[in-house]
């Protein structure tokens, strides 16, 4: 089997720190034996977005692909890094002259993994609907991958249910990342694709979706523009452990992960 972890948005330096302190990602690894550690860095620089400095800890603290969404434009100082960086991608469904790749190839164990990222269209920005960019991606790279699994960055939880059912025996694993909650249904559906709805995040829980919960509040009472600063304290890994048939590319196991 190949062993397949995800984890959910790591927000800003509390969500990067958490996950370097002590080494608590390499022990995560360590405690499910995984071959391949995927982790939605999108939130992870201060304010949003990715930063080179957000990315690289996420490397090496044991990070092996870090996916994207909405906010993955945010500092122009890593386009450089998405277009040159192997294990660095973004949404596939936004336009070919957006920086960096929507889709990696990765090594595990000589198997191939194909590894795609892309973003829900419900509440989101209007691109290409994400079932018929991944149809094109799994058409071009047919024969070049042995299974093939996706984050879906996404808000609605019905867009990722669909997506999830539309591929079900397509792809290996679908998990859904962006709302920062983390949900109980963690699953294997009946074509063999593992799924959970949303990783959840990495992050501080003293606040609102890892935000000061008075940056929050006063959105939602004041309207007027406001700065979001990152709550701190009290952290939490979210994620889920997939177990992938290298030979059939299908999921015999799905699961939640959570540690605070």
């Amino acid at each position: 089997m190949i062993k397949l972890l995800c984890l959910g948005d790591v927000v800003g330096e509390e969500g990067v720190s958490f996950l370097e302190s002590g080494g608590r990602l390499r022990k995560l690894r360590e405690k499910y034996s995984a071959d391949l550690v995927v982790v939605n860095g999108e939130n992870s620089a201060q304010g949003n977005g990715i930063s080179v400095d957000s990315a690289t800890r996420l490397y090496d603290c044991g990070a092996d692909i870090i996916t994207g969404g909405n906010h993955t434009w945010k500092w122009r100082e890593v386009y450089s890094m998405l277009d040159d960086g192997e294990y660095m991608i973004r949404p596939a469904n936004y336009p070919a002259e957006a920086p960096g790749m929507g889709y990696a190839i990765a090594d595990v164990r000589g198997y191939r993994v194909l590894v795609i990222n892309v973003l829900g269209v419900v509440y989101m920005d209007p691109i290409t609907p994400p079932h018929l960019t991944v149809e094109r991606i799994l058409k071009n790279e047919k024969g070049r991958y042995d299974l093939a699994i996706c984050d879906i960055h996404a808000e609605a939880t019905s867009e990722k249910m669909f997506f999830a059912r539309y591929f079900d025996g397509k792809l290996a694993a679908v998990f859904g990342t962006h709302t920062h909650v983390a949900t109980a249904d963690a699953q294997v559906l009946p074509g063999g694709t593992g799924y959970i709805t949303d990783l959840g995040m990495c992050g501080s829980m003293n606040g609102i979706l890892g935000v000061k919960s008075e940056s929050i509040i006063h959105k939602f009472t004041v309207k007027t523009p406001n700065k979001f600063e990152p709550a701190t304290g009290n952290c939490m890994i979210n994620g889920a452990y997939f177990e992938l048939d290298e030979k059939t590319g299908k999921c015999t196991r799905a699961e939640r992960v959570e540690f605070r």
